[in-house]
């Protein structure tokens, strides 16, 4: 049985060059503490908030070709070959696994039609988040693409989500869901809102106190501001980067603004 409900979003990973910059940036960004590296996991190093698990940083495998630094979203699955599957026969590609991961739990990379990188994750003693939602945590992701139709029709094949878009026309948002719950946005990219080198990706959203406080922290620390800080009716939020040029976002739950969007079927 999934620890979670298929499709929840249940971990974050970011692959990047060098860990102690890492982790020197993302304790003063969002005041993480990390463990000891795992040596026979290629140094995967979990990060805490308030001693819970929240997400974790890996270097590259050595002796391949050297990833753009990237964060990942990995969703639930109750059997990590059967996701693998369905990734495939949807028209995505399953770039890593499915792949035991000590007795933690079995993992899967894949992209989408469209390019977008995301995970797999089907738990054993690992069963993911310990924290969410709240400062310092992972609280929401959006699937940010160039091919808006192709993420819309694989995601629910792939994973058993029902889709609302947002009733709007200043935005082509959607919002998939798992047993009625939001678990994530998808919001297309229009020309020029990315560099043309920049990939279809999930921005993984952090929890902040203060989004116009951690920004400043952010670019003191060699970090980036991408977009914002913009109000919302869900929080203050902005876009960022890592000085290694892993996007991310952070929102200040606390400081929403203005009237939450209708829903309508998709």
């Amino acid at each position: 049985m999934a620890v979670l409900p298929e499709g929840t979003p249940c971990w974050a990973d970011a692959m990047v060059r060098d860990l102690d910059s890492t982790r020197a940036f993302y304790g003063a960004v969002l005041g993480w503490t990390f463990g000891e590296s795992a040596s026979e996991f290629g140094n995967y190093t979990t990060a805490y908030s308030d001693g819970k698990a929240v997400a974790a940083v890996v270097p590259p495998m050595p002796g391949g070709e050297e990833p753009q630094p990237a964060w990942c979203l990995y969703f639930a699955s109750p059997d990590a070959a059967a996701t693998a599957e369905r990734i495939r026969a949807n028209g995505g590609e399953v770039l890593m696994g499915p792949m035991p991961v000590g007795d933690f739990g079995t993992m899967v990379v894949a992209k989408d039609p469209g390019g977008v990188a995301f995970g797999v994750w089907q738990a054993g003693s690992h069963e993911g988040f310990e924290k969410q939602g709240a400062p310092g945590a992972y609280t929401w992701a959006e699937v940010l693409t160039r091919e808006p139709g192709k993420a819309d029709a694989f995601f629910p094949a792939v994973f058993p989500f029902t889709t609302k878009r947002m009733d709007t026309d200043e935005v082509d948002y959607k919002i998939f869901h798992v047993d009625d719950r939001p678990v994530l946005g998808r919001m297309r990219i229009g020309p020029g809102e990315l560099p043309p080198e920049a990939p279809s990706y999930v921005s993984v959203f952090f929890a902040v106190q203060d989004c116009d406080g951690a920004v400043r922290k952010v670019t003191e620390h060699g970090g980036q501001l991408f977009f914002g800080p913009m109000d919302s009716p869900y929080g203050r939020f902005a876009a960022v980067g890592d000085p290694q040029g892993a996007a991310f976002g952070i929102i200040d739950l606390g400081a929403a603004s203005g009237d939450v969007p209708a829903l309508a079927d998709a």
